[in-house]
Order: structure tokens, then C-alpha cells, then sequence
């Protein structure tokens, strides 16, 4: 491949006077934790505001936002939970880490999203919810699961951890009836650098998710009288304040990662044996998360080298998930009662996105339009290369 020089990309996480000045004010509040200061519950009702929920609780990280929702919609021991063989592997811990059997499906092979043929073949009479995950922004079929929802009685959660701001069909992420969970963590679309948020579409739950995220301690308690099991997942002052002021950017940028995104993503479709993530017409706002495509065909230990080979060229590039029954940590609490080939059997595009998928981190989807095209130019020369 011939040497070209590294394109320009902005660094990651990003801020301003607005990050330090919320520091400062949750500095001098007095009140560093959210039962006495204010940014906790500022940030609730903004981020709220934003997604369209009526209801929104903070938590310490997305991964704990699953545990407390799945809990809260009454998964436990001796139930199972339906995720996508294809996610970041909390997706599948937060279930088996409260006792639940998690219970992958296949995805669709364009946009990477959970098959809703595959979840309406996986529901059994333990089923207590189904985990669509928002795929790099792009939202999973949500009238699909809605309607087997409604047939079977088995709720849906929404893990919106890379989705802060994508709507589909004119909804926001908080107007689709379901909970929903994100993730802060510093990698994400907004960051804290950890932090973690749910959206309720109802106040009995929202009311139960406040009790098991406080110690199942009443807002007013002064007696210790602990109401139910729970744990501390409370957001702190600081993470609150530092998501505020990111909350107020996240407009500007998805808007510039999505024209970066159309450029990309057309150029890639012109290099040989390059398939950029599909869309869904119905998702009228993707929050790009991640810039996704895959090489179909190539082996992964030869997608590993590309990865290698597009890193050295300064591209911010990175293998996709593995398939979260091909790790050991999948199995040691939690597994269904199959193989690891059975499982795989059933999840052929799982199989192999696993293995020729990439993604670029969406640093790149905010640089320039010439960036964006050394970007497509590296890509094109390594993969011809390879």
C-alpha cells in the first residue's frame, strides 16, 4: 500500500468553557451527590426532555442501566432474555449477571440489527423481555418487536447505548413505549467518561427503578427503613454536570455526522468487495455511532491484519464485536443449554459479520469532507492490498 499522509480527525472526547464552568458549579453547590445537589436531577429532566420521556432516571453506567431495567420488568433466576448474537457482550452480561438465561439470536446481515423473525422463534414461557440493540445509531425494527410484544405479553427493552438522539418514523427513542437504556461512557456519542441513563414510559416503574438504583431507599427516608432490594447506582453531581453541558452539542454534531456518513458511505460502496451498513428508511434520524461496513468473504484472522494495517495508516479503526457465544465469558453463568455450534448454527450472519465486519470510531464522521476522502482512499488501498 503506498504511504499517504494520516488524515485529521478531532480528538475524542470533546469540550469547552461549558464542561468547566458545570464543574465548577457542582463544585460550589456544596452537594456532590444527587439526593442533595441539583445537576442530577437537571440533567434527568433535559435528557428526558430531549428523547421525549416522561420519565428518566440517571445511573452510574449503561451496563447497570440493563441490570436495573431487566430487573425492574422482572427478569431473574429460571427466565431468559432474547439479545442479539451481535453486541458489545454487556448487552448479554447485564441478564446473566441477575440470574437470567441470555438467549441470542441472528441479526439482519445489512443493517446488523436483531432479526425479529429470529426473537419471535426464540420466545418461550420464560421469556420475561426481548433486548433489541440500536446498532451504531441505527434503530432495530421497532414495529416489528412492538407486535410480537403485544402477542406474547414479553416486554421490550431498548438498548440505546450508541442511539442518543436517532428517532424512527418521527419518534424519539423515548416516544416508542418501552423502557429504554444508554450509555456515557467515554467512547459514546455524549460522555462523562462512564454514566449510564433509563427512560420510562411509566412512573410505576420509573418509581420502582428509583427505589433498586438507591439502596431501596425512599427519597424521604430518614430512618433507614429500606423498602426494597437494591444496590447504589446513583449518578454523582459531576458526571450530571459534564453530561448537561454535552447534551447541548449533540444536535450539532449528529447533524455533521450524518452528512459525513452519506460521502463515507458512498465511497466505500465503490471499493471492491466493501459493504457499507444498510439503512432502514424508516429511521429518519441515525445517531452514527460508529462508521460500519464489512468485507464479505474475507477471513477474520485477514480482516484482523486490515484493522492492524488501516491503525498504522491513523485511521481509528477497530475489528466489530464478536459474537458474545464465542467468548468464555458468555458461559460461565447464564448460558443457554446448547453448544457453542448450536448457537451458531442459528445466528448465520452473527457468524459472519464477526468475522469480516469493521468500524471506524465517529471521530472520523466529524472531520472534513477531504478527510472523509483520505479516509474511503486508505481504506480502498488496504483492502486492494490485502
Amino acid at each position: 500500500m503506498n504511504a499517504r499522509p494520516a488524515p485529521e480527525f478531532p480528538e475524542w472526547p470533546q469540550f469547552d468553557d461549558a464542561e468547566r464552568d458545570g464543574l465548577i458549579r457542582a463544585l460550589e453547590q456544596g452537594q456532590w451527590w444527587r439526593m442533595g445537589g441539583a445537576e442530577v436531577s437537571a440533567f434527568e429532566e433535559e435528557f428526558g426532555a430531549y428523547h421525549g420521556a416522561p420519565h428518566t432516571l440517571a445511573v452510574t453506567n449503561g451496563t447497570q442501566a440493563l441490570e436495573l431495567a431487566l430487573q425492574c420488568l422482572g427478569v431473574g433466576p429460571g427466565t431468559e432474555v432474547v439479545v442479539p448474537g451481535f453486541t458489545f457482550i454487556s448487552s448479554s452480561q447485564a441478564a446473566q449477571r441477575i440470574g437470567a438465561v441470555a438467549v441470542p439470536v441472528d441479526i439482519d446481515p445489512s443493517t446488523y440489527n436483531i432479526d425479529s423473525e429470529a426473537v419471535a422463534a426464540a420466545i418461550t414461557d420464560r421469556t420475561r423481555a426481548i433486548m433489541p440493540v440500536h446498532m451504531a445509531g441505527l434503530i432495530a425494527d421497532m414495529d416489528a418487536l412492538a407486535k410480537i410484544s403485544v402477542e406474547t405479553g414479553v416486554p421490550v427493552l431498548q438498548d440505546a447505548a450508541h442511539a442518543q438522539g436517532a428517532c424512527w418514523q418521527g419518534k424519539r427513542v423515548g416516544e416508542l413505549g418501552t423502557v429504554a437504556a444508554f450509555s456515557f461512557q467515554n467512547g459514546k456519542l455524549m460522555t462523562a467518561g462512564e454514566g449510564g441513563a433509563l427512560l420510562f414510559p411509566d412512573e410505576e416503574t420509573y418509581e420502582t427503578a428509583f427505589l433498586r438504583h438507591s439502596c431501596g431507599r425512599p427519597r424521604t427516608d430518614r430512618h433507614y427503613l429500606h423498602a426494597i432490594s437494591g444496590t447504589n447506582m446513583r449518578m454523582n453531581e459531576f458526571s450530571a454536570a459534564v453530561l448537561r453541558a454535552q447534551l447541548r452539542r449533540l444536535d450539532e454534531h449528529r447533524a455533521v455526522r450524518d452528512e459525513r456518513w452519506k460521502t463515507l458511505s458512498a465511497l466505500l460502496g465503490e471499493i471492491p468487495s466493501v459493504v457499507p451498513q444498510g439503512m432502514d428508511p424508516r429511521v429518519d434520524r441515525n445517531s452514527h455511532y460508529m462508521a460500519m461496513f464489512r468485507i464479505p468473504g474475507i477471513s477474520e484472522k485477514d480482516r484482523n491484519r486490515l484493522v492492524d494495517t488501516l491503525f498504522a495508516a491513523g485511521l481509528p479503526a477497530f475489528a466489530a464485536f464478536r459474537a458474545v457465544y464465542r467468548t468464555e465469558a458468555f458461559w460461565e453463568i447464564g448460558a443457554p443449554d446448547l453448544s457453542v455450534e448450536e448457537v451458531a448454527e442459528r445466528c448465520p450472519a452473527v457468524e459472519a459479520i464477526s468475522a469480516d465486519g469493521l468500524w471506524l470510531h465517529h471521530r472520523v464522521l466529524l472531520a472534513s469532507e477531504d478527510a472523509i476522502c483520505d479516509t474511503a482512499a486508505i481504506i480502498a488501498a488496504a483492502v486492494a492490498a490485502a
